[in-house]
């Protein structure tokens, strides 16, 4: 799964073809970890209907405060350059297609 920063954010995400799921996550937080394998099979399953990337909160200050992220994780999805969805906290993946599927 790609991770992106700040620096690429906006190439990477707003300036993506497809939708992309963007995950803030911290290497601290233990829901983030347990979202990874659902993340890295949807990244695989999906890559034809949506992208899905991961940027570090601790590390990607200027992009997590733009958006006011406060927990962790904290899904995203983008559309067009524009924040169309944000759900927190982790899920089975079942409930994650479910909830992305009017935005994808």
């Amino acid at each position: 799964m790609a991770e992106v920063t700040d620096a690429d954010f906006a190439t990477e995400v707003i300036g993506a073809d497809l939708p992309v799921l963007v995950e803030f996550t911290a290497d601290w937080c233990p829901p983030c970890r347990q979202m990874a394998p659902v993340l890295s099979a949807l990244a695989v399953e999906e890559a034809d209907r949506f992208r899905v990337v991961q940027l570090n909160v601790d590390e990607n200050p200027v992009t997590t405060n733009a958006y006011k992220v406060l927990s962790m994780p904290t899904f995203m999805v983008f559309r067009d350059g524009e924040p169309v969805r944000s759900m927190v906290g982790a899920r089975p993946k079942r409930r994650l297609l479910e909830e992305l599927a009017d935005v994808v």
